[in-house]
């Protein structure tokens, strides 16, 4: 054995209680192992264990046995037994991989330098190893929390870990017999008036996992009783196909998700979608949070669409500059005087200023209509369908129909 080599294994026992006290002062969820000497043996042993494997395996380069993998998805199981979450998981294989790559470091220093093909030997076996142990681990704690979790917990784990971007959602997808995409429409449904979660609810979530294949979660809760929704639509177009869709469109197949999730809730709600790759995901979450934040709240007996980006550009730049939110919101007041202009110009945007179309959907004769419409002209000067008037109005409309203006 190298003089590397023996290094490590001399100081394996002093890495290893090293790692147990950084677990119990990083990460809060280890605390317990100061109160409890059974689970700090168990920890202690685990570490020393891995290091040993390490200095046995690594200077000829073999693999971790079967054996040895089923030992590290035990200690997986373990922890999620004990109840670890998976974001404290995520950060004990942080620190377990940079206190192992110190570790080499340290020994290389004690050694002044080491030999270069030692390091080499080391580091080339490393990494692969390091990876499917890692990799043991997660199947491991994955198994417990498949046992253990409802349905939808696990799924909601799944949307969690899909848009942090961990590695564990590969064996969360496999637990809950969901392939992952290219690509996902991340969706936030922004509800004012939050539901409760009742079993109802849950079922009703639990149906449209199963039926649109879509993982999904909750958002956080607002102080003011809002919350929001957010849904994972799977899209598994080639990246031809992704090359060529509009940008910031939505898939064709979306609305039929949206409305299915709005009869579910129940009750009004505005929707804001973005799509993007399995790495961006946490980007796309944040522009469909904002595009739902800017989109119009409508009932859920209404047909909804999803809102991008390309639908509401001229309301979020709008919320940014209060000098011309409150030239809006000066002309939304000059037509509360009515009779329902407001509604009458959101109908009359969204049937794309045809008549007919618009007295229809309101109810009224086309007479009626145009009086509204020359109303709105009178008080405000401005032609409602005129270019000017289509680019002030629908954004009047957009802001005042969002809530922006309580």
């Amino acid at each position: 054995m190298g003089s590397l080599f023996a290094e490590l294994a001399r100081q394996a026992s002093t890495n290893a209680r090293r790692e147990v006290e950084t677990y119990t002062r990083e990460i809060p969820e280890f605390g317990f192992l100061d109160k409890d000497s059974r689970a700090r043996a168990e920890t202690l042993e685990h570490a020393m264990w891995l290091r040993c494997r390490t200095v046995e395996l690594a200077p000829d380069n073999s693999e971790l046995s079967e054996e040895d993998l089923g030992y590290i998805a035990s200690m997986g199981e373990l922890r999620a037994g004990a109840g670890m979450s998976p974001d404290a998981r995520q950060r004990l294989l942080r620190v377990h991989t940079a206190l192992m790559l110190r570790e080499i470091n340290e020994a290389t220093e004690a050694q002044r330098g080491g030999g270069v093909e030692e390091i080499m030997r080391m580091m080339a076996w490393f990494a692969p190893q390091g990876e499917r142990g890692i990799a043991s681990y997660r199947q491991g704690f994955v198994r417990v929390l498949r046992r253990r979790m409802p349905y939808t917990e696990q799924v909601a784990l799944l949307a969690r870990s899909l848009l942090n971007g961990d590695p564990i959602s590969a064996e969360l997808a496999a637990a809950v017999e969901m392939e992952l995409p290219d690509r996902y429409a991340v969706t936030v449904f922004r509800i004012p008036d939050r539901p409760a979660i009742d079993r109802f609810l849950e079922s009703e979530i639990r149906a449209l996992v199963k039926s649109h294949r879509a993982p999904i979660m909750w958002g956080p809760e607002g102080g003011d009783g809002s919350g929001e929704l957010i849904t994972l639509l799977p899209l598994f177009s080639g990246p031809e196909a992704a090359q060529s869709a509009p940008p910031h469109a939505a898939p064709d197949h979306l609305p039929d998700l949206v409305q299915d999730v709005a009869q579910a809730l129940g009750r009004p709600c505005a929707v804001g979608a973005s799509v993007a790759p399995l790495p961006e995901l946490a980007d796309a979450l944040d522009r469909a949070r904002r595009v739902s934040r800017a989109a119009p709240l409508r009932r859920s007996s209404v047909r909804l669409r999803p809102h991008t980006l390309a639908d509401v550009f001229v309301e979020l730049a709008v919320a940014d500059v209060p000098l011309v939110d409150d030239w809006l919101r000066t002309l939304a007041r000059r037509l509360e005087s009515g009779p329902d202009l407001l509604t009458t110009l959101d109908a009359y945007y969204r049937h794309d200023m045809h008549r007919g179309a618009t007295a229809t959907s309101l109810n009224v004769h086309t007479r009626t209509l145009d009086y509204r419409l020359r109303r709105v002209r009178e008080l405000t000067g401005i032609d409602p369908g005129s270019t000017r008037g289509v680019r002030t109005f629908s954004a009047v409309v957009t802001r005042r129909l969002s809530g922006a203006w309580r």
